[in-house]
């Protein structure tokens, strides 16, 4: 067996090591359910553990022994959001209000999971509905950030982003819908994937369905390309999901950046903050990139106003979640939800196609944008990872201004965009940037996200 503990290794190195018997499945998910016995106490990353998962890991262990190991993430440890369904297990979505009943089928990301031969070890902590970035809801209460617990992990992907930082295993699915996945992924200085528009498939639809996405969160780019090649599945339940891709997302992450064309955006149509430490971040990764061979230069895309079409976007749908719970039972939810949608309520039909007009818009500009660059790099937070125990007040002043500014513009324009950590700030916190490409050039994403990872070689993990 390697001298190195298990749940601190990758998913490509325990697959390495279970295919020369050096190490087993069950031995991999014993390390990982003891760091997860003595941390997440404080931590909270899961919604709920899944006691089937010995048992999974020990068919996985019998299938390796026989030289069959029945996919490519065989005997993996993995997590699920709990915005998804996993059968037997009731997806609860951080939420009172919602049915403890046990979901009958996965959802499309959790069945790639599992024909992969990823082994299930539970669903993690999500933010109410999904709703916003800090990490709490009112079914589990507050998700905190491995690096400081004082801290929030990001939301609404709270547990994944934790148990990725916390090494509760190597591969975690998120789900985002304006930076729900790089958000977290960006606090807790590990990588997330948010994929292009369909490129995972969906279903059951979640609130906020026309811009949102599943997604890979992991420690590395490599292990996050290869969890994309399970979870980007045809799926016929999501009748909009690309159809198959044949490829393996790990062949082109080394090609490397020489000769790509990056723009460094400091705007995305308004005046997004980001503190010092962030820009210089941004600075840290653009160097990286130009001194990999990468043609780096300043650019703005000719984009409107985004924070009115997403405002819009997110307040219609909290206000549609919001008139589908009983009237008995609203008063459960988190408050600013029910603040979010009584600002929405007067909306009319009209004034949502017109934001839905300018979202189109928005992503026009960004596909002539890209004419011209292959990838983009900017910040991915303003700031590094806010208080775990503040209030959420003034939530959709707070959605431009704290959370997501860097990040909803990509869930508009459907591109793939990818949360990289880049090393610790002066308070010992990760720091992130945030790598983008052309809608369904996911594989130039990754390539450059990779590329900056070698570069800079961030900390793999908080000690904690």
């Amino acid at each position: 067996m390697s001298q190195t503990d298990p749940a601190l290794m990758t998913a490509e190195d325990l697959l390495a090591l279970y295919a020369t018997r050096c190490l087993s499945p069950v031995e991999a998910l014993k390390a990982v359910t003891e760091r997860i016995a003595r941390m997440n106490p404080w931590v909270n990353a899961f919604a709920a553990l899944n006691p089937r998962a010995i048992q999974a890991a020990g068919e996985s262990e019998a299938r390796w022994m026989a030289g069959r190991p029945m996919g490519a993430l065989d005997g993996v440890p993995a997590t699920v959001k709990d915005l998804l369904h996993l059968a037997g297990f009731p997806t609860r979505r951080g939420s009172r209000t919602t049915d403890a009943t046990p979901a009958t089928e996965d959802s499309p990301a959790v069945m790639g999971l599992k024909q992969a031969g990823a082994v299930i070890i539970g669903k993690t902590t999500t933010t109410e509905f999904g709703w916003k970035t800090p990490g709490d809801c009112p079914l589990h209460g507050i998700t905190r950030n491995p690096w400081d617990r004082t801290r929030t992990p990001g939301g609404s992907s709270s547990g994944a982003g934790a148990a990725a930082a916390a090494c509760f295993g190597p591969l975690h699915i998120g789900t985002d819908a304006g930076g729900s996945i790089r958000i977290p992924a960006a606090w807790c200085g590990v990588v997330g994937v948010k994929p292009s528009f369909g490129r995972v498939p969906q279903w059951p639809l979640g609130a906020f369905a026309s811009v949102a996405v599943a997604g890979p969160m992991a420690r590395s780019v490599r292990d996050s390309a290869l969890m994309l090649n399970a979870l980007a599945r045809h799926d016929r339940r999501d009748p909009f999901c690309l159809p198959d891709d044949a490829r393996d997302w790990r062949d082109s992450v080394e090609s490397g950046v020489r000769g790509l064309r990056v723009a460094v955006v400091r705007r995305q149509g308004f005046d997004a903050p980001c503190d010092a430490e962030g820009w210089a971040a941004l600075d840290l990764a653009a160097k990286a990139l130009e001194a990999q061979g990468a043609i780096v230069e300043e650019a703005e895309p000719a984009l409107p106003d985004i924070r009115a079409v997403f405002g819009r976007v997110w307040g219609v749908a909290m206000a549609r979640l919001v008139a589908g719970i009983p009237e008995d039972r609203r008063a459960l939810l988190d408050a600013g939800i029910l603040d979010v949608a009584r600002d929405q309520s007067t909306m009319t039909a009209a004034e949502f196609l017109g934001a839905e007009a300018l979202r189109i818009e928005a992503a026009h500009a960004m596909a002539q944008f890209h004419a011209r660059f292959d990838l983009l790099l900017t910040p991915c937070t303003p700031t590094a990872a806010i208080a775990a125990d503040q209030p959420t007040l003034h939530p959709q002043l707070a959605l431009w201004r704290d959370w997501a500014p860097w990040t909803f513009l990509f869930n508009l324009s459907r591109q793939p965009a990818i949360s990289v950590p880049v090393g610790l700030d002066s308070a010992g916190m990760p720091r992130a940037v945030q790598v983008a490409a052309a809608l369904y050039r996911d594989d130039l994403a990754l390539r450059g996200a990779r590329a900056l990872e070698a570069a800079v070689q961030a900390p793999a993990a908080p000690a904690l």
